[in-house]
Parts: structure tokens; sequence; C-alpha cells
């Protein structure tokens, strides 16, 4: 009989972050050798559907009561319990590690898998990171018209204050005859758009599109960046715009020089000179292939294999 896996995952089917992308992508693809359930909204905190689900393994994505109640489950439940890293670095995976005290916790970086294993004194730890899915994310597919003044930088998130957008606008105000494309919602709307008619007028556009709009969005722009801050737990973001063959500029970090290699330039973002010259740096190299092949290291079949060999490990 096949192990029966449960995702508890709260905002799963009505938002599109990082973890929502984990769960939806990797489920899709451990269902060809286990039995995949997703636990959403409420359900994803239940306690009760969680142990009468009868499973084998539970992976909690939330955190703090989600990741708690999970972990108490498992004195009825006797089921396993692994908690994905999606949070990154910080007060809420240090709940997870050290008091849900999971059977298994998944690191994405090598950088957060050192943190981790300082505070998982009965915990294993294993690195696996977030993935791409690369026939959906290409160089090659439509693209859509931004009707700005090329070339355009492209950056995706939510806009809320740890993304800091703001950064990314700072640095075009150096550069001349170069485009902002910011594709996201959040809080910080008004403030961003501010600042943007300040300094880039003319130069940005600030949109929303749907989930799967973003691999035509992707193809129509010229460089990626996204200068969010350092407890970035990923960013499958930068994954996609590789694999959609753009060259990245990022913060130069642990976590962001794992993930981009030598397929971008990695800078003090905080100085808006510095960044700036990324930027026309980047703009300025024939990357050829290269953001491509980094982005397929990051295959979420590759990914999926490493967690079914996981899965049987710990679910023996």
């Amino acid at each position: 009989m096949a192990k029966k896996i449960a995702f508890l995952c709260q905002g799963y089917g009505t938002v599109n972050r990082g973890v929502e992308t984990y769960v939806g992508e990797l489920s899709k693809r451990l269902q060809k050798d286990f039995t995949v359930t997703i636990l959403t909204g409420q359900d994803s905190g239940n306690l009760s559907k969680i142990i009468k689900g009868n499973f084998d393994l539970v992976i909690a994505t939330n955190g703090r009561m989600q990741a708690l109640k999970a972990s108490l489950g498992r004195l009825v439940g006797k089921y396993r319990l692994l908690i994905s890293g999606q949070a990154g670095i910080g007060r809420d995976d240090l709940w997870n590690i050290a008091v849900c005290i999971p059977d298994v916790y998944v690191a994405l970086t090598d950088h957060e898998k050192n943190w981790a294993q300082k505070w998982a004194w009965k915990t294993k730890v294993k690195k696996i990171p977030n993935g791409v899915d690369l026939a959906k994310f290409s160089s090659q597919g439509k693209k859509i018209k931004i009707d700005l003044p090329g070339p355009i930088i492209l950056s995706v998130g939510a806009l809320e204050w740890y993304k800091h957008h703001e950064l990314a606008i700072e640095a075009l105000s150096k550069l001349k005859d170069v485009s902002l494309l910011i594709v996201g919602s959040g809080s910080k709307l008004k403030q961003l758009l501010e600042l943007a008619n300040l300094k880039i007028p003319g130069r940005f556009k600030i949109i929303s599109v749907k989930f799967d709009q973003m691999p035509d969005v992707y193809r129509s722009a010229d460089l990626f960046t996204l200068p969010s801050w350092n407890r970035e737990a990923f960013g499958i973001v930068y994954v996609e715009a590789m694999a959609s063959g753009l060259p990245v500029v990022a913060p130069d970090d642990s976590p962001r020089r794992e993930i981009v290699g030598n397929a971008g330039v990695l800078t003090q973002v905080y100085e808006a000179k510095k960044y700036a010259q990324a930027i026309e740096e980047a703009l300025n190299k024939d990357w050829k292939n290269t953001p491509q092949k980094q982005a397929e290291k990051f295959s979420w079949d590759k990914i999926a294999d490493e967690y079914k060999k996981l899965i049987e490990e710990i679910c023996k």
C-alpha cells in the first residue's frame, strides 16, 4: 500500500507565494509514488483531521501553531513529521526546530542547514532546495507588452517592506534609459508608486498578474532583480527568472550565492551606486545560456526524487 502523505498549507489555492508553489509542485510529483492530501485553510491546523487521516508523514509548511499541533498529534497519530524551512532563518523556524522537534527539518540552502543544525538536538536536518518547473518557465513562448523604454529590469515579489523594492527604484535612478517593472501586490503599493514617480518618472510600472501569466512576464524582460532581505528562505523567483533566460542581480549573501551562482551579479543592494553598477554590468554581458544551466540544478523533478528518497528513509 502506498504511503499516505499530508501537506499542511493554509494559503494553498488562495494565494501564490513560494510556499504554495512548493506544495503544488512537489505534491503533483509525489502523487506518482504516494497517496497525497493537501489540507488547506482551517483544515491545515485542524488536529482532529490530521490525526484521523491516518497519514504516514505530515509535512507542515506554515510554522508556529500549525507545526506545534502537528508535532503533538504524533502522540496519537503515530506519523512522522517533516517541517520545511520556508520561513527562513529566524524565530519561526527556531520555534519549528527547537520546540516542535520534527523528525526531519528540510533546509533550503546550505546556509540555512548550517544554522538549523545548531538547534536541532533531536532532529535530522536535510538540505533540499526549492525548485522550478522547467517545462513552464523557459525562454521560448509568448511575451507581454510592457510599453516602457528598454532595457526592462524585472522585479517580482510582494509589495512588502522585506522585499525592499525601493532599493531597486533608487538604483535605477542612477541609470539612464533603463526601466523597472515590478510585479506584485501588497501594503507598500502607494509608497512605491510615490517613490518611483519621484525617482524614475515614465520609466516604471507596478502590476499584478495571474500566476499562470508569469512565464510570459519573465520572457518580456531583459534582466531580473530582487533586493529582498537576507532572511529570504530561498526566493523561487530567482530560479524562475534564470529558467526564463534572465541573468540576475541580487544581494551578495550566502543564500543568493548558492542560488544564483555564476548566472548573475551579486552586489551590495543597500548602496544605490554599487547596485546600479551591477545592473549595468549585467546588462552589458553576454550570458549565453548560463542562467538556464543554473536553473536546471533546481528542477522540481530532481527535487521530488530527493524527497521521495527522504520519505522512504524516514517512513520505514
